[in-house]
C-alpha cells in the first residue's frame, strides 16, 4: 500500500507551483479585476465567463457552478485523480522530490494509476522517436518526406516509430519496472491468444496525441506495409487517461496561438495539423478519430473565451462527403457564441495534400477565403434543387429554412431569411421571412413544452405536489448548500465584505477583527466563514502563517462553508470594482458598519428585557439593563463620530 506523502511536501507543492500558471494550461485568462483573473468555467458550460482565479490567495472560485479550491483541488477535479496523483503530478512539474511517511523518495509502486500510466506513455513515446531514426523505419520516414515533411517536422511533432516485432516496446517498458497489467491498462499493449501481452503498435508511423497540458496519453499509428491487415489509422483505445471525445490532436501546440488570434482552425487529419502549422497556420487542431462533438466544443471554448471576435473555422474537402461534414459542424456552430466559418479545400484536396501541390501559401490562402458556416450551409441545401421551377423553389425553402431557422441569434437569422428568399429567387421576401420566424417559434414551443412535460412528470410522481420525492430523486439533487443569503440585505453585504477583506486583506483588519464574535455576523453562513478564521489562528496568524487560507479552508465544518471561504477568497472586494484598491480607511467602515450592526440588535435585546423586568416590578434588575443599554449607546455614538478610532 502506497504511503502517505509527507505533509511539508505537500505544502512545497502548493506553493511552488503558481495557480494561474497550472489553469492556464487548460483555460484562457484574462485579468478580471482586484488582481484576480477570469475565464471559461471548465466545470460547467457557460459563455460569459465567471470562474475567477486569485494568484495571490492560490485559490478558484466559479461564481456561476461553485466549484473551488486550490491548485491541488482543480487538477483533482478536472483530471479525476487522486490527491497523491494530483501532488506527484504537480510535484514533477516543479522539480520536487517527495517523501512517504513510510519512508523513501517517491518509489514507482507508490505513485497513483494516472500517474503510472501518462509515465508509461511518455517512457514510450520516447523510445518511438528513437527508433524513427533507425533502418527498420525508412518506410515511415519516406511516407513523410513523400508528403512534404522533412526531419525537424520529425522531431517538432514527436514523430516516431514502432518496431514490427511482437514485443519491442513491451520488453522495454518492463525493463522501465511497468507491470503487465499496466500496459495493458495503459492500451499500450493487448493481449495474445496465449494470454501473454504484446505490442498494440507493429510497424507503423506513430502520432503522439498529447492532451491540454503537453501530457501523452495516446497514439495514432498509420499502416505502413501491405502485410498489415488493420485499418489504416489505429488508435489507443478507450483507457483512464485517453477519451477520443475529449481530445483534440495538436491543442497542446496551438492553444496559445488560439488564444492570442481568437482563431482556432479544425481539419481532419494529423498531417493536415502539421502542414498547417507548417505553413503558419499555428492554430490548427484535428479530432483523433472521431466526429467533432460536445466535448471538443467545451475544451476550443475554454481556449478561446468564448466571445463573438473569437471564431472557429473547419475546413473540409470540397467533395460531397466533405460538404456533409460541415454541415453536421453546423449542428455544433450553435454551441459557440464565437463565429464559425467553412474554409473549403479545393479540387477535393486536404491541407497536406494542398501544401505539397501549391505550397505554403495556398494553404493560408483557403483559410483566409473563409466564408461563414451559417451562408455555407444555406448555400449547400439550395444546391441540390432545381430552381427554375415553382417545384423546385418551393421544395429549396422549405428544406432550407429550418436550416435558417435553427439560427438562434435574432438579427442573423433575419438576416439570412432575406438571403434566402434572394438564393431561391422568391420576390415576396416577407413571406420567407415570416415562414423561418414561424418555425424557430415552433420550435421554441416544442423545447419548452419538452421541459414542461419533463416537470408534470416529476411533479405527477408526487400527489399533490408535497409529497416527498422518491429515493432515487432525493438522491440525485444536489445537496443544500446552506441557509439562503440575502445579499440585498445591507447587513449582509457588509458581512461579505469583511470576510473578504479578513481572508484577502487580513492585515486591514488586524487586530480589530480577532475581537468580533460569530454571533456579529446575522447570515449563519458568514458566522461559520467567521468561526473558521478563529479556529485557524485568527487575522493577527495571517501574516506569520504562509498557508492561513489553507488553515481557514481545513478548519470549515462542512463543504459549503468550504466553499463559501473559497468563494470570499476569491471575489474582489467591492471598492476594486470601482477602480480602487481596499486601504484602513475602507476596512474601517466594514468594521464599524458590522459593529454597529450588532450593537443596534443587542440594544433592541435589552430594552426587551427591561420592558418586560419593568412590567414584573423588577426594578433593580431593570436598572441594571437601563445601564448597560446606556453603555452601549455611548459605545454607537462614539463609533459613529470617530469610525473605527473607537473600536
Amino acid at each position: 500500500m502506497a504511503g502517505r506523502i509527507n505533509d511539508e511536501d505537500v505544502k512545497a507543492v502548493r506553493d511552488a507551483v503558481p495557480i494561474d500558471a497550472v489553469v492556464s494550461e487548460y483555460l484562457q485568462l484574462r485579468p478580471g479585476g482586484g488582481g484576480n483573473l477570469k475565464g471559461l468555467c471548465p466545470f460547467h458550460d457557460e459563455k460569459s465567463p465567471s470562474f475567477h482565479v486569485s494568484p495571490s490567495k492560490g485559490l478558484y472560485h466559479c461564481f456561476g457552478c461553485q466549484e473551488g479550491g486550490d491548485t491541488l483541488d482543480f487538477v483533482m477535479k478536472l483530471d479525476h485523480l487522486s490527491f497523491s496523483e494530483a501532488v506527484e503530478r504537480l510535484a514533477a512539474q516543479a522539480g520536487i522530490t517527495l517523501r512517504y511517511e513510510e519512508g523513501g523518495y517517491g518509489r514507482a509502486s507508490q505513485q497513483g494509476e494516472r500517474t503510472r500510466l501518462v509515465e508509461a506513455h511518455r517512457t514510450a513515446a520516447q523510445f518511438y522517436t528513437e527508433r524513427l531514426a533507425e533502418a527498420e523505419a525508412e518506410p515511415a520516414r519516406r511516407f513523410l518526406r513523400e508528403r512534404g515533411f522533412a526531419e525537424p517536422a520529425f522531431e517538432r511533432f514527436g514523430l516516431g516509430y514502432a518496431p514490427a516485432g511482437w514485443d519491442h516496446l513491451t520488453r522495454f517498458l518492463r525493463g522501465r519496472g511497468f507491470s503487465d497489467k499496466e500496459l495493458l491498462l495503459s492500451g499500450l499493449a493487448q493481449e495474445a491468444r496465449n494470454g501473454r501481452p504484446i505490442d498494440r503498435f507493429r510497424g507503423r508511423l506513430l502520432w503522439p496525441i498529447r492532451d491540454i497540458t503537453g501530457e501523452v496519453v495516446g497514439f495514432g499509428a498509420r499502416r505502413l506495409r501491405e502485410d498489415d491487415s488493420g485499418p489504416k489509422y489505429l488508435n489507443t483505445p478507450e483507457t483512464p487517461i485517453y477519451r477520443k471525445s475529449q481530445v483534440l490532436y495538436g491543442i497542446d501546440l496551438a492553444k496559445r496561438d488560439i488564444a492570442k488570434a481568437n482563431r482556432a482552425v479544425v481539419v481532419e487529419g494529423y498531417t493536415d495539423v502539421m502542414a498547417c502549422h507548417l505553413a503558419g497556420v499555428t492554430t490548427a487542431i484535428a479530432t483523433c478519430g472521431t466526429a467533432f462533438g460536445g466535448e471538443h466544443v467545451k475544451i476550443l471554448r475554454r481556449v478561446l473565451m468564448d466571445n463573438a471576435q473569437s471564431e472557429v473555422i473547419f475546413t473540409f474537402d470540397g467533395d460531397a462527403a466533405g460538404q456533409q461534414a460541415a454541415l453536421r459542424a453546423f449542428e455544433d456552430d450553435q454551441k459557440f457564441a464565437a463565429r464559425t466559418s467553412i474554409a473549403v479545400t479545393p479540387g477535393g484536396l486536404d491541407p497536406c495534400d494542398l501544401r505539397q501541390a501549391e505550397g505554403d501559401a495556398a494553404v493560408l490562402k483557403v483559410v483566409e477565403d473563409r466564408s461563414p458556416l451559417f451562408d455555407f450551409a444555406i448555400r449547400s441545401t439550395v444546391a441540390r434543387f432545381n430552381l427554375d421551377t415553382a417545384e423546385g423553389r418551393s421544395a429549396a425553402l422549405e428544406e432550407a429554412a429550418p436550416v435558417v431557422a435553427r439560427i438562434k441569434d435574432v438579427a442573423i437569422q433575419h438576416e439570412y431569411a432575406v438571403r434566402l428568399a434572394g438564393l431561391i429567387g422568391i420576390l415576396d421576401t416577407q413571406f420567407v421571412v415570416r415562414r423561418i420566424a414561424q418555425l424557430a417559434r415552433w420550435a421554441r414551443e416544442r423545447q419548452s413544452s419538452g421541459q414542461h412535460g419533463q416537470h408534470g412528470a416529476r411533479r405527477a410522481a408526487r400527489p399533490g405536489g408535497g409529497a416527498p420525492a422518491p429515493a432515487a430523486e432525493r438522491a440525485a439533487a444536489p445537496p443544500p448548500s446552506g441557509p439562503a443569503l440575502h445579499l440585498r440585505s445591507p447587513a449582509h453585504q457588509v458581512e461579505r465584505e469583511l470576510l473578504k477583506l479578513a481572508l484577502q486583506r487580513p492585515e486591514l483588519v488586524a487586530p480589530a477583527f480577532d475581537a468580533y464574535g460569530a454571533d456579529e455576523f446575522t447570515a449563519p453562513p458568514y458566522a461559520e466563514v467567521r468561526r473558521a478564521i478563529e479556529w485557524a489562528g485568527g487575522v493577527e496568524e495571517a501574516e506569520r502563517e504562509r498557508d492561513f487560507l489553507t488553515r481557514v479552508r481545513e478548519a470549515a465544518a462542512d463543504d459549503a462553508a468550504r466553499t463559501l471561504v473559497t468563494e470570499l477568497a476569491v471575489e474582489p472586494p467591492r471598492i476594486s470594482r470601482r477602480g480602487r484598491e481596499p486601504d484602513r480607511e475602507y476596512a474601517g467602515t466594514q468594521l464599524v458598519a458590522v459593529r454597529l450592526a450588532a450593537v443596534q440588535a443587542r440594544l433592541a435585546e435589552l430594552e426587551g428585557s427591561a420592558r418586560r423586568l419593568e412590567a414584573q416590578r423588577e426594578l433593580e434588575r431593570s436598572a441594571e439593563v437601563r445601564r448597560e443599554i446606556w453603555t452601549l449607546q455611548q459605545y454607537g455614538i462614539a463609533l459613529r463620530e470617530r469610525g473605527a478610532a473607537a473600536l
